[in-house]
């Protein structure tokens, strides 16, 4: 990926930075996959010896497929927010070149990977034959979830990628004049690691497939764990936190240490420290990440010592940058930020046991929480009342939802 990104600073085939961070998708596609197939043997988990395949079955996986992104476009078209000369403008851009590639590999993949699949008759074959109204052996929750994931990406997917062709363009005609001291180190290092995650989750939102064994096994069940995961993204995001969580003073870190260059590089390193591990978490994930589903439990990296480091991090983060502790107002102001930034955690804990309770469905993710609790680099805050009361909460689904309803291969 950052190869990727020297060669188009020096040299750049396109114009466009919606072609341009299709190229570095590409190369991060490269960076993590032929590792991944030539060594780890990824693609041994989902797929079995070839057998004879069938192209009936495969045409209806391409209704199937035809019909998932059909509602995926009807979601598109029906509400504004995503017009083609608004902020999309680079996503719509992007897909009038992954579309026809898509169109003309589809087919060909689908009867590659049926004739290696255990079971073939999965979600995406459900879909087809709903399509065709043929609606024998059907399941509904087999259908639903295929469809929960097809949203999932439908949402995050232009989001990450417009985010990540500003960063690129920005990256791009970055000016390293700037690195001249450790102020201008600080700027470029955040940014720059805050770019590489983007990058990295744009390309894992594209690169969904069995092949690599990057599929959904299944998406979120509950209206509760979606609402508390996108209301930390736009556009939600920017009425909740305009006009209720509103906890910035105004007066950022560096405002305090600025006369003070000792203080300043320490603190700025605590806030650099706290992003790397937030990205080392994300890229622990390699094309696994996405918000909402489950495409396989990952216990390396920095999640053998915690089952949430991204989130601590990026919480840590924020009171390391805001610090609404230390501003020269009142007492009573000061206590009002430190509680709007609060709710803002409490929000990412939210999330972090809906996500737990989602993934739980999973005995593998259950056998690894337990080792967490018992292994875990924060394992002691167990000992603590309240706090621990805390860490082992999780929400309870309701009765209709069950393991037997959500398998982990549910979804394609």
């Amino acid at each position: 990926m950052l190869l990727a990104v020297t060669v188009l600073n020096l040299w750049s085939p396109v114009q466009q930075i919606a072609h341009k961070g299709l190229i570095v998708m590409a190369a991060t596609a490269l960076g993590v996959f032929v590792p991944d197939l030539l060594w780890q043997k990824v693609q041994r988990r989902t797929l079995v010896a070839p057998g004879a395949g069938s192209w009936s079955r495969s045409l209806t996986k391409l209704i199937g497929l035809v019909g998932s992104v059909g509602c995926i476009a009807l979601f598109y078209w029906l509400f504004p927010e995503y017009g083609t000369a608004g902020f999309y403008a680079n996503y719509w851009a992007a897909l009038k070149v992954v579309l026809p590639l898509w169109a003309a590999l589809s087919l060909p993949y689908l009867y590659w990977i049926d004739r290696r699949l255990a079971r073939p008759h999965d979600a995406l074959w459900q879909m087809g034959r709903l399509l065709t109204l043929r609606w024998q052996d059907l399941s509904g929750p087999v259908i639903g979830q295929h469809l929960l994931g097809w949203l999932v990406k439908g949402y995050y997917l232009p989001l990450m990628f417009t985010y990540f062709c500003n960063d690129l363009d920005k990256l791009l005609h970055y000016d390293l004049k700037q690195l001249n001291g450790f102020k201008g180190f600080y700027d470029w290092a955040y940014f720059t690691f805050y770019f590489v995650d983007v990058a990295l989750v744009s390309m894992t939102y594209l690169m969904s497939l069995k092949l690599t064994d990057t599929h959904i096994r299944s998406t979120e069940p509950s209206a509760f764990g979606w609402l508390a995961a996108l209301v930390c993204y736009e556009p939600f995001w920017s009425l909740i936190g305009g006009q209720y969580i509103a906890y910035d003073n105004g007066r950022a870190w560096g405002v305090w240490f600025g006369a003070s260059p000792a203080l300043y590089a320490v603190w700025g390193s605590l806030i650099l420290l706290t992003i790397v591990i937030y990205v080392w978490s994300t890229i622990a994930f390699g094309g696994r990440f996405s918000n909402l589903t489950h495409r396989g439990i990952i216990t390396n990296g920095p999640y053998r010592y915690s089952k949430h480091p991204a989130y601590l991090a990026k919480n840590l983060s924020w009171w390391l940058i805001s610090m609404p502790f230390m501003v020269n107002v009142s007492v009573a102001q000061s206590l009002r930020c430190c509680l709007l930034l609060a709710m803002l955690n409490g929000i990412y804990y939210l999330r972090a046991k809906t996500e737990e309770r989602h993934l739980s469905l999973d005995p593998v993710y259950e056998r690894y929480a337990r080792w967490i609790d018992a292994h875990g680099l924060l394992r002691a805050l167990n000992r603590i009342p309240g706090i621990g009361a805390l860490a082992r909460w999780r929400p309870s689904f309701a009765g209709y939802c069950s393991p037997a309803r959500f398998a982990p291969d549910a979804s394609p």
